[in-house]
C-alpha cells in the first residue's frame, strides 16, 4: 500500500521522463531481426520492454542491457532460433501482438503466455490477419486469448482493412509483410501511431504511406543502426496535467517525443486553455523531440472524439482527471478501445474518481465529466487495478485532493515509469 501525497501547494522543477515505451519495444524488435549491431540510447527499462528483450534472448539474439543503454546483435530474421522455452510477454500487449507478426514468418514453433491481464486481452485482431497470411496460430477461444501457439513461415501478402485504428494491429501485419511474398497493405479507419513505419525506414527498409493505407514489400533486409528513444509523451502527460491543475505550479519536461500521431494530449490541453509552451523542437525527420513547459491554468471543458482518439488513447485516464478541474461538461466519445486495455479503463477511471467525489459517468464509448469539482478523501484507498496508467492518474489526483489516501497495487506503475514517484518527489521538493 503506497501512501499518496495529498493537498499539494505547488509542483516545480525540471524532469526528463523515461524513454518512449512504444519506440523502445520496436527498437529492440527491429534490431533483433536486422543484420548487424543496433545501439539504443534512452531505452525504457520498464517491465514491459524488458519482457521484449527476454523473448528475443530466448530466440538466440545477443542483447546487452545496462540501464537505459542497449546493444542488440542482430543476425537477420533468418537468424532467429526456435525457443526451447515459453515466451513470457508479462503484461505487455505490444510485445504479444508485434512478436506474433515477426513469428508469423519464422519456420518454427513458439508458445506465448502472459500475466492474468494479458489473458483477457483480445488477440484475434492480429491472429486473424496473420492466419490469412499463412501462419498457423492456435489458442483459447480460437486463438483470441493467450496462451497462443504459433508456427510460421511461407507467408503470402494481403491487403487488409482493419476495423480498429490500432498501431499494434497495423505493426503486426507490417512486420509479417516484411517477410511475405509480394506487397502487404493495411488500411485503417483513422491514423494510428506510426512508430513502426518510421523505424523500418531508420533500419533501411521501405514503407509507403498513402493516407490511411500503409504498404511494405516483402523479403526486405534491415540493417542495424543507432536509435535514440525520445521521452515518452504518454508518461509526460501525467506531469503535464499535474502542472495544469496543481496550484502555483511550473514544470519543464525535457526531450519529450512529439510524434504527431501521439500529440493528442497537447491538442486537448490547448483546447482547454492550458498555459503550455513547446520549445527546441528537433529531430523531425525520424522522431520529433521538444521541451514542454506547463503552468497552473484556468481550464474550460471540451469535447474529445473522432480522429483525435487514436492520438491520445493511452492518455484518456489522466485527461478524465484534467476534466474534473475544467469549468463545464467534458465529453469523451469514440473510445470503446479503452475497454480492452490493461483494464476496462472506462469503468475503472469512473469508479476510482467517484471515490474522490468527481462528477463523472461512463458511456458505451467514453465518459462525461462535469467540473470544476473539489476532490476529497477521508482515509480512502484507491486501486490501480494492476494498470500502470490508472495508478499514475490516481497519484496525480491525490495532489489536488483534500484528506488522506493510499494507492493499492502501486507496483503496476513500474511497467512504464519505474521512476515516477522519484520524479513526483523531485517536483514536490523543488
Amino acid at each position: 500500500m503506497q501512501p499518496l501525497q495529498t493537498n499539494v501547494s505547488s509542483l516545480r522543477g525540471t524532469i526528463h521522463v523515461p524513454g518512449d515505451k512504444s519506440i523502445s519495444h520496436r527498437a529492440v524488435m527491429l534490431g533483433a531481426i536486422a543484420e548487424g549491431t543496433t545501439t539504443i540510447a534512452n531505452f525504457l527499462p520498464g517491465e514491459d520492454c524488458l519482457s521484449t528483450i527476454d523473448c528475443f534472448r530466448k530466440m538466440g539474439v545477443a542483447i546487452t542491457q545496462n540501464g537505459t543503454d542497449v546493444v542488440v546483435e542482430g543476425k537477420g530474421i533468418d537468424g532467429l532460433q526456435e525457443p526451447t522455452d515459453i515466451l513470457n510477454v508479462g503484461n505487455s500487449g505490444t510485445t504479444t501482438r508485434l512478436l506474433l507478426g515477426i513469428l508469423a514468418g519464422c519456420p518454427f514453433h513458439a508458445c506465448l503466455i502472459g500475466d492474468a491481464s494479458i489473458a483477457k486481452r483480445p488477440m484475434a485482431r492480429v491472429t486473424k490477419p496473420l492466419t490469412m497470411m499463412g501462419a498457423h496460430i492456435d489458442g483459447r477461444a480460437g486463438g483470441n486469448f493467450t496462451p497462443l501457439a504459433i508456427r510460421g513461415g511461407n507467408l503470402r501478402s494481403i491487403q487488409y482493412e482493419s476495423k480498429v485504428a490500432s498501431a499494434q494491429v497495423k505493426s503486426a501485419i507490417l512486420l509479417a509483410g516484411l517477410q511475405a511474398e509480394g506487397t502487404t497493405t493495411v488500411t485503417e479507419p483513422a491514423k494510428s501511431r506510426d512508430h513502426t513505419e518510421r523505424m523500418v525506414r531508420l533500419f533501411g527498409g521501405e514503407v509507403v504511406v498513402d493516407g490511411l493505407t500503409v504498404s511494405v514489400s516483402g523479403k526486405q533486409k534491415l540493417k542495424g543502426t543507432d536509435v535514440y528513444v525520445p521521452g515518452d509523451i504518454s508518461s509526460a502527460a501525467f506531469f503535464l496535467v499535474a502542472g495544469a491543475i496543481v496550484p502555483n505550479s511550473e514544470i519543464v519536461l525535457k526531450n519529450v517525443g512529439l510524434n504527431p500521431t501521439r500529440t493528442g494530449i497537447i491538442d486537448v490541453l490547448e483546447q482547454m486553455g492550458a498555459e503550455l509552451s513547446i520549445e527546441n523542437v528537433r529531430n523531425e525527420e525520424t522522431e520529433p523531440i521538444g521541451d514542454l513547459t506547463i503552468r497552473t491554468s484556468n481550464l474550460k471543458a471540451t469535447e474529445i472524439g473522432g480522429a483525435l482518439i487514436p492520438r491520445l488513447i493511452d492518455e484518456i485516464p489522466i485527461i478524465a482527471l484534467l476534466a474534473t478541474q475544467a469549468e463545464g461538461t467534458t465529453v469523451i466519445k469514440d473510445a470503446s478501445e479503452l475497454k480492452v486495455k490493461e483494464t476496462n479503463r472506462i469503468d475503472t477511471v469512473v469508479s476510482e474518481l467517484r471515490k474522490l467525489g468527481a462528477d463523472i459517468e461512463a458511456t458505451d464509448d467514453g465518459m462525461i465529466i462535469r467540473g470544476k469539482t473539489t476532490l476529497t478523501a477521508t482515509n480512502i484507498t484507491v486501486d490501480s487495478h494492476g494498470d500502470h496508467r490508472i495508478g499514475m492518474m490516481l497519484a496525480i489526483a491525490a495532489c489536488i485532493t483534500e484528506g488522506t489516501m493510499s494507492l493499492h497495487r502501486s507496483e503496476a506503475i513500474a511497467v512504464s515509469y519505474p521512476t515516477f514517484f522519484d520524479h513526483l518527489q523531485l517536483l514536490l521538493s523543488s
